[in-house]
């Protein structure tokens, strides 16, 4: 007794003299294959971006840094002359800051652009922009100013969605103001770790931002106004991961999109079909 092999065909073929081909079933053919053409490439679209994934932790990511911050401060005053003054809670009180920094007259003279770099420790404090290292006072100091650049930690090329949160102040337009009024910009700093898809680690530093602006005094009369620049640091860790979608996921869809289009797209036929099936009958019956 032989076994045939061809009983274990779970795919049945149905004779061609057996089938009917229908207009309408070419349009819905039709349909179904713009329909799954669509699916394909939204999926291979998703497939190939990269998604960018987040977690919070409380950890001090870059302990290699010696528990200092890297700051780039970008800063244009049109009609003041000024300086950089850094302190902190630690005691560190540095008057005319003038390391990694440059000074670009502006307005013949009058005014200038202050670009520099330098490092505060990650306990809160402030950096100011200032004429305390001034030898003289100023008697009309006018604060308006421009801020190009403020940026914390290392430089990121980040997605449009998360990158303005590494540089929210970097305004590019001239902030105008009250000439003798100072300015209080409050800097809450979020430590960042970035991974992308070769799993290297790289740090950085997000920031929220408020500010103010007022006029001060004490008991002895008006106080020289500043920009002030204070900072405290979250005790909470941002980390984004670039991932993408595994390959399995993307056949397993595709997979999906076939099967179910072509199935449903079956029973819409075969309803259609039956339909006008009976239809014609009911005809033929009022016919005859």
């Amino acid at each position: 007794m032989t076994f045939d092999v061809r009983r274990l065909d779970v795919y049945r073929k149905v004779p061609k003299d057996l089938t009917q081909p229908t207009y309408t079933g070419a349009f819905i053919s039709i349909c179904c294959c713009l329909f799954m053409l669509f699916l394909f490439l939204s999926e291979l679209t998703g497939f190939i971006a990269t998604e960018l994934v987040n977690e919070l932790y409380v950890d001090d990511p870059d302990k290699d840094s010696g528990g200092k911050i890297d700051v780039s401060l970008n800063i244009s005053l049109p009609n003041f002359l000024v300086g950089l003054d850094i302190q902190d809670e630690m005691g560190r009180h540095e008057v005319g800051h003038i390391d990694n920094s440059m000074k670009i007259p502006l307005n013949n003279g009058y005014g200038c652009r202050f670009e520099g770099k330098f490092s505060v420790n990650k306990v809160p404090g402030n950096f100011h922009v200032s004429t305390h290292s001034a030898t003289a006072q100023p008697q009309n100091p006018d604060m308006t100013h421009v801020i190009h650049k403020l940026t914390f930690g290392e430089k990121l090329q980040v997605s449009a969605a998360v990158r303005d949160a590494f540089s929210c102040l970097n305004l590019g337009s001239l902030s105008l103001c009250v000439a003798l009024a100072s300015h209080d910009y409050i800097l809450k700093i979020v430590p960042t770790v970035y991974e992308d898809m070769a799993g290297k680690h790289r740090f950085s530093y997000q920031y929220t931002v408020a500010n103010k602006e007022y006029v001060a005094y004490s008991h002895t009369g008006r106080i020289i106004p500043a920009i002030w620049f204070r900072y405290d640091l979250s005790p909470i860790t941002v980390k984004y991961t670039e991932r993408r979608q595994p390959l399995y996921r993307f056949i397993t869809t595709i997979c999906a999109i076939i099967g179910g289009t072509f199935t449903v797209a079956g029973i819409i036929d075969s309803c259609i079909f039956t339909a006008s099936e009976a239809w014609k009958k009911i005809q033929l019956g009022k016919m005859s």
